[in-house]
């Protein structure tokens, strides 16, 4: 039985550091009960209409996804760079294309703009239709003249 109590004893000492930190956060932290707490947060999205036909921006994905893809390769090259100079010059080739296939992903999606988070055709968008609502101009060129 000795040789179990060193981990119950962890565990139990964990357990309750987990209570204690709970109990001192729910008396010590302050309680504003507001509407706007109340309302679920989607990676900056306004909650409007049902939860179910909230329509996400594709971005949120294309960036998890180039994430994903450069996180794993990532991994992949730590135990490449740490065994490479016992495998030899063709360890060395295999890595060093690997690298560059990684760059020439990275240039692909730069240059398709999947790293702008807001891309140059909706930014043109944007400023044509700012230009087109009536009182536009006469905003700008006050605030210019002011």
């Amino acid at each position: 039985m000795g040789e179990y109590l060193g981990p119950l004893v962890a565990i139990a000492v964990g357990v309750l550091f987990v209570a204690v930190t709970l109990l001192v956060s729910s008396l010590v932290r302050p309680s504003l009960p507001l509407d706007s707490k109340s309302q679920p947060y989607e990676c900056g999205e306004n909650p409007v209409g049902s939860p179910w036909g909230v329509q996400f921006n594709i971005r949120f994905y294309v960036f998890a996804l180039v994430f994903l893809i450069f996180d794993v390769e990532a991994v992949m090259l730590l135990p490449w760079a740490l065994a490479y100079l016992d495998l030899g010059a063709g360890a060395l080739i295999a890595g060093l294309i690997f690298i560059g296939m990684l760059v020439l992903g990275l240039a692909d999606v730069w240059v398709k703009g999947d790293l702008e988070w807001v891309r140059e055709e909706e930014r043109r968008a944007l400023k044509a239709s700012s230009s087109a609502r009536p009182g536009a101009e006469t905003s700008s060129a006050s605030g210019a003249a002011a």
